[in-house]
């Protein structure tokens, strides 16, 4: 009989000797605990996706071996995250039994101190395992370089690497002495460091950078093949350097439904969108007879409450956070006649004209520069709400008044028309301008109808971001004068919307791309 059953077993196929551990990965969450109607979805604009809630219903569902992992931006976007300065973040993401985090830019935005507060409250680690003080080569010392987490038998390494474009993606002074090394060369040596010491039986590392494609809705791209040039950097490098089994990126915002294998690394790499609508699901198979890895897959799942449901215990930890929230947030303060949303072609928006525009009326400035990734949300028809206005404007960024030439503000359009899409918003000025083989030209640049010369001196209004070392910025530096008003442009934004109704979206075709 002994015989008999023995034979059986052998003759069972691979996967009845395989154990699977799925992880759940999430990233670029930015304080959106909550679900919300899918607008942007025209099949589904009325059914609810996402938030903590259908996160946790989700994973409670799974009675396989799982863990929780995220790349980092968790709480800077909504009232719920600004207003508790991550703390909500914490609670949620401990609540869920998370197994670590990668530090992203933004959970830097209310400074170090403030990120030590929000690991400290958390029931997870933090990594981050390329940040180092400058002046002493030392790691920093709340961040982990890696941690090992046991699951089913199975220890599982996960290492975190932080993005080095973190120097100017959070206000620069918050991290002015620290040292971001080089993600693929550190992923490599931490890499290195867990297989010799911990033994690991997979390697993952959760980055908060990028893959080299553009796709922010969910895309599979399992079959794409990519440039050179799209994958010189990111996350590719990193898998390439490490060597690792999986690895996970953020800061992009893109969705990849099914991941992208490298052919030469053999990594898996994924990307789980942004605001939590989303969660990548990343089974490791593993053989029950070696112990070893044999495969590695990933489903992007949408959050759609009607499939997940939401955990009882998590929306009522949520109802805790918003009832105090709420009680500024839901006041209206203004109306809008028409929705102002995002440029189709990358140029100037409605909502970063009428931003630009509150800008320069509340600050009197000749222009108004703003940084088009800062707007992080539209301004829907209808009654305007403190929380509408925090949701489009979440940080905590200063009114700066400089003085300037036409020169220097042509540079500075150059600088930030990469690719033929413009990376600011503007108000009092209109910019003309072609690509070029190296960037753009910017042919003119004019205000009232009349061309600004190179040597005329305008007073111009941006944030304090761009102006001490933000991403595009570094014009701003050469400036004949530049005094920071120490106002949030929030506080501005909520003042101008009482102050004029939005009748009509602000006059358009101000970023004008020639032809060649």
């Amino acid at each position: 009989m002994k015989k008999i059953i023995a034979a059986l077993l052998l003759a069972l196929p691979a996967s009845a000797w395989s154990l699977t551990v799925s992880v759940y990965h999430t990233s670029d969450v930015h304080g959106w605990y909550f679900s919300r109607p899918a607008k942007w979805d025209k099949q589904n604009s009325t059914r609810t996706i996402g938030g903590f809630p259908a996160l946790s219903a989700l994973v409670k569902a799974d009675k396989n071996p799982h863990i929780l992992l995220d790349s980092g931006d968790t709480f800077q976007g909504t009232p719920e995250g600004t207003m508790t300065k991550g703390l909500a973040t914490a609670k949620l993401m401990s609540q869920l039994g998370y197994s670590a985090a990668e530090v992203g830019n933004h959970d830097y935005d209310y400074t170090e101190p403030n990120l030590k507060a929000v690991i400290a409250a958390s029931g997870f680690p933090w990594l981050g395992a390329n940040v180092y003080v400058a002046s002493t080569g030392a790691h920093v010392d709340y961040l982990k370089p890696y941690t090992v987490v046991t699951v089913a038998g199975k220890r599982i390494a996960v290492i975190g690497i932080a993005g080095r474009h973190t120097a100017t993606s959070t206000l620069p002074a918050n991290v002015a002495h620290l040292e971001f090394r080089d993600e693929a060369a550190e992923a490599a040596k931490w890499a290195d460091e867990v297989r010799k010491t911990e033994h690991p039986d997979a390697v993952i590392v959760l980055a908060h950078v990028g893959f080299g494609g553009n796709f922010f809705a969910p895309t599979d791209v399992s079959t794409w093949t990519f440039t050179d040039e799209q994958t010189a950097g990111g996350t590719l490098p990193i898998a390439r350097a490490s060597r690792a089994d999986v690895v996970i990126g953020g800061h992009n915002h893109a969705a990849m439904l099914k991941g992208w294998r490298d052919p030469q690394s053999g990594a898996l790499i994924a990307e789980s969108y942004f605001g939590l609508t989303n969660v990548s699901k990343i089974d490791l198979t593993f053989d029950d007879r070696t112990g070893r890895l044999t495969g590695v897959s990933d489903t992007l799942v949408p959050l759609w409450t009607d499939v997940t449901g939401e955990d009882p215990a998590v929306l009522a930890t949520l109802k805790g956070f918003s009832e105090q929230v709420d009680k500024e947030m839901g006041a209206v303060i203004g109306e809008s006649a028409v929705d102002l949303g995002p440029s189709k072609a990358g140029l100037d928006s409605d909502i970063g004209n009428w931003f630009a525009d509150a800008m320069r009326r509340q600050s009197g400035a000749d222009v108004a520069l703003q940084n088009t990734a800062g707007i992080r949300s539209d301004l829907k028809k209808g009654p305007v709400r403190v929380r509408d206005i925090f949701q489009i404007m979440p940080f905590e960024n200063t009114l700066v008044k400089l003085t300037m030439t036409g020169d220097q503000l042509k540079r500075l359009m150059e600088d930030n028309l990469k690719g033929g899409f413009s990376k600011l918003q503007v108000s009092g000025m209109k910019v003309t301008f072609r690509k070029t083989d190296k960037g753009a030209e910017v042919v003119k640049l004019e205000r009232g109808g009349a061309e600004i010369r190179p040597d005329e001196e305008l007073t111009v209004a941006t944030n304090n971001y761009l102006t001490t070392g933000g991403t595009g910025g570094q014009v701003f530096s050469e400036a004949r004068k530049s005094e920071d008003s120490m106002r949030p442009i929030r506080e501005l934004l909520l003042k101008d919307i009482k102050e004029n109704p939005v009748k009509a979206a602000p006059e358009g075709g101000r970023i004008v791309r020639l032809d060649r």
